[in-house]
């Protein structure tokens, strides 16, 4: 029961205190099992594909973690990551750790698991190095995967999940120096536990400062923007010009959904804000009827505009790609409301 409890408990911990240190709430309970069975997933794949490539390289077990197995395992969790990140499911750094750190987590306790059962080393040693050192080091590297590839998308949104990339090589790195083991074991797992977390613990202090400030800036942006919107004067304003000259390219009918479409994104925009600004309060605002039907309004407008409307209104979107996440983070609460509804 000690070792299983040192094995398995220092990453779950971590992310436990992660989750708890997000005052707005930021990873809904779904998204956070679904990085933890993500991850579990990869490490599942990368047991399989390491028994195939022991095989096919012929390379001993020291040459195969320093050299193969940081870039298997850090692509594979990387891949997990994609999802949230196409899907829009990551709106700030505070998430980004979260996720990141949730999908090592997830690779983590079934790889441990996995070393519980099949190695023949039961000394309090070995348990030491993997659950405070490997374990803590597979979800750190994950989470500075995540928190690289945010910061690069929120500063070139154009560039994509190429951003991606740059976390990844510097994860690859990390865990590979290691897995060289250049110290003893144990001072390694040391200096990774201090270190690693210590670095992510910063930057996710850093980024939920930063976090609060764009809430409470942008929710005072959005309001005075919806009131320019609404105003006689937004036709002199340049987003007021640009809108007249989608005229000669759009039928008037999808213009004035264009038009709505910007409204109605204020609009959830200011309701999420005013969601994130009360959950750090520490109280959870309702989802009723009308805001369900303005996302579902929302769905209708997009499909009617089209893709290629979409892209001549993207100029005009202040959050970029934080519009597809305030949807989400509306969207989910109210799934969360009707089943709780139904439970009661």
């Amino acid at each position: 029961m000690l070792t299983i409890a040192i094995a398995l408990l220092p990453v779950t911990v971590f992310l436990i205190a992660l989750i708890f240190a997000d005052s707005f709430k930021l990873v809904p309970v779904p998204t956070l099992l679904t990085s933890l069975a993500g991850g579990a997933a990869a490490a599942l794949v990368a047991l399989a594909l390491h028994q195939w490539l022991f095989a096919v390289t012929g390379l001993n077990t020291a040459h195969f973690s320093r050299y193969v197995a940081p870039v298997t395992e850090e692509t594979l969790k990387a891949l997990v990551l994609l999802h949230p990140l196409r899907r829009h499911r990551i709106g700030f750094i505070v998430d980004a750790a979260i996720i990141g750190f949730a999908i090592g987590a997830g690779f983590a306790l079934v790889e441990n698991v996995e070393y519980l059962r099949t190695l023949d080393d039961r000394t309090i040693w070995l348990w030491i190095v993997r659950g405070f050192g490997t374990a803590i080091l597979h979800g750190t590297t994950t989470a500075v995967v995540a928190i690289a590839a945010k910061a690069l998308i929120d500063h070139r949104p154009g560039r994509g999940l190429v951003w991606i990339l740059p976390g990844w090589v510097l994860a690859v790195v990390l865990h590979s120096i290691f897995n060289h083991a250049l110290v003893s074991p144990l001072l390694a797992a040391l200096v990774l536990i201090i270190a690693l977390p210590l670095v992510v613990v910063v930057v996710f202090t850093r980024s939920e400062q930063s976090t609060h400030d764009w809430v409470a800036g942008g929710l005072v942006l959005d309001v005075v923007l919806l009131e320019l919107l609404e105003s006689a004067d937004f036709g002199g304003t340049r987003l007021g010009r640009y809108l007249e000259e989608l005229r000669a390219r759009f039928p008037g009918p999808i213009v004035a959904d264009m038009f709505c479409l910007l409204q109605l994104d204020l609009e959830l925009g200011i309701r999420a804000k005013a969601m994130l600004m009360a959950r750090q309060a520490g109280v959870e605002l309702p989802v009723d009827e009308p805001l369900r039907a303005k996302l579902a309004e929302r769905a209708y407008l997009e499909e009617s505009i089209g893709p290629t409307g979409l892209v001549a209104l993207r100029p005009l979107q202040v959050t970029g790609d934080r519009d597809q996440w305030h949807h989400y983070l509306l969207g989910h609460a109210g799934r969360k409301r009707r089943w709780w509804r139904r439970a009661r």
